[in-house]
């Protein structure tokens, strides 16, 4: 294990979250609040970067998987625990437990909370409670993989760990040049909603929040009542739209930028993804129409909240968990769905909902043909026996890990809605989950214990199981 490489890159990432942290305190200065809470975490984060880019010169710079999986992991667990310092500093969240859990919480763009009044926060604390969103939604490490020099050709080993999916395509031959590319279409896609946010009457504050939110597909509102404090129709629609299309994976945005349409038209992961979303929303809409007007009003309602939870974002305008039963079962379905791969939705992902039933179709063709060869195919393309390999794992590992939480989650004696809705929206990175847990509640009632087992979940959820896992396996630091 290459340990001073690995030092040396988290370093590189409190580095840059110290230059970021300088927005927040921007907006706290334009609203005459105090910077000292971010000016201290700013010498914090920024010292012992610093410290550890000088003083650390490793003698290879050869990136393997294994040092690759460690440092994804302990750069998301060190940029939680120095996250929640203007939290504590300033007072709006005192209690460590509270903060860790929101600050994992927004870079893990989960949007789960234990605030139950945001609209008393100070202004720069409301921006950066919703900057983590944005933050974390592209990746961290695929961050300052675009601002620095790469770790040459081990930075696949960083990427895969990172970027959700089942398999990471890369969009250019050299890595540096594949993480630009994600980010020049995360900012544009960004800059273009608060451009539709603003040009609907919304303040630029709220523009840009809001914005960090559905590009993370996070969630955090600086509203108690997220988007429905709002009551416009124009906001929802804007939201909607760009919440369907940050939870798309990125390679498709780089298509359409190459004009390759044919290769977008091919892609059964987007067709799926949009073929549930508008099936959703009309089973929904059908379901709950004698709660509103008219079928369009239901559809209005509907389509809003399919989007919210299937891209994991997390934003509400009705309370759902006053839906009737039919209708709260599709969003828990949803929950678990997720968006496609290499979006910044969470969840289990369309990609690996498709392969596994493909894959048992094709099982289920050899029960009958024993001798037959049937390749399975995914957006026009062979699917490798590795991928299908690496999907039987993760999806194990993934309701292995579900099972263990809500085993946990139930040792605090909350309802059993409350403590799945819990288990599965931390999971998958959703936010409001059911019961006390739902769009108008919080996590707030938990004990400590238990939202420090909901910051891991979250964790997990983000970086999909395997990297964080591996930091606690003994084979990941044993030599050959």
């Amino acid at each position: 294990m290459n340990f001073p490489l690995v030092f040396r890159m988290v370093g590189w990432v409190l580095v840059a979250l110290a230059a970021l942290l300088l927005l927040p305190m921007i907006f706290a200065v334009c609203y005459g609040e105090s910077i000292l809470p971010y000016l201290y975490t700013i010498l914090i984060s920024g010292a012992l970067g610093g410290l550890a880019v000088l003083l650390i010169r490793p003698r290879k710079k050869a990136l393997y998987a294994r040092e690759g999986y460690l440092t994804v992991a302990l750069t998301w667990i060190v940029v939680s625990l120095v996250g929640c310092l203007p939290f504590i500093f300033s007072g709006a969240i005192p209690r460590f437990a509270d903060a860790i859990f929101e600050t994992v919480s927004g870079f893990t763009t989960t949007g789960s909370t234990v605030l139950s009044n945001v609209e008393i926060l100070p202004k720069g604390i409301l921006f950066w409670r919703s900057f983590t969103h944005w933050i974390g939604g592209m990746g961290v490490i695929v961050f300052i993989m675009a601002i620095l020099p790469s770790a040459g050709s081990g930075s696949v080993h960083i990427m895969k760990a990172e970027v959700p999916g089942t398999s990471f395509g890369k969009m250019a031959p050299k890595l540096k040049v594949t993480a630009k590319w994600l980010y020049y279409i995360y900012i544009a896609l960004t800059v273009i909603m608060v451009g539709f946010l603003l040009g609907g009457g919304m303040s630029l504050f709220d523009s840009l929040v809001h914005a960090f939110g559905t590009a993370g597909t996070g969630g955090f509102s600086v509203y108690n009542a997220s988007i429905g404090h709002y009551g416009n129709l124009y906001f929802e629609i804007v939201i909607t739209v760009f919440m369907l299309l940050f939870g798309v994976n990125f390679n498709v945005f780089f298509l359409l930028l190459l004009r390759d349409f044919k290769s977008v038209l091919k892609s059964d992961e987007m067709w799926t993804y949009f073929g549930i979303v508008a099936g959703a929303s009309l089973l929904i809409a059908a379901n709950i129409v004698s709660l509103y007007n008219n079928f369009a009003e239901a559809l209005r309602y509907s389509s809003f909240q399919v989007a919210s939870i299937i891209t994991t974002s997390g934003y509400a305008t009705a309370d759902y968990c006053q839906w009737p039963m039919f209708s709260q079962v599709i969003l828990v379905l949803l929950i678990f769905c997720g968006a496609c791969g290499g979006s910044t939705g969470g969840g289990f992902k369309v990609t690996r909902i498709l392969l596994v039933f493909k894959k048992l179709r094709r099982d289920l063709h050899q029960m009958v043909h024993p001798r037959s060869v049937k390749a399975i195919r995914l957006n026009g393309k062979q699917v490798e026996e590795s991928t299908l390999n690496d999907l039987s794992a993760y999806t194990m590992a993934y309701f292995a890990l579900a099972a263990v939480g809500l085993l946990l989650v139930s040792l605090d004696n909350v309802d059993f809605s409350s403590a799945f809705g819990a288990m599965a929206t931390c999971l998958n990175n959703v936010g409001p989950g059911l019961g006390l847990t739902g769009p108008t509640g919080n996590f707030g009632f938990f004990a400590d214990s238990t939202k420090y087992i909901l910051s891991v979940l979250m964790l997990f959820g983000r970086l999909e199981i395997f990297p964080l896992l591996l930091t606690f396996c003994p084979v990941l630091y044993r030599n050959k």
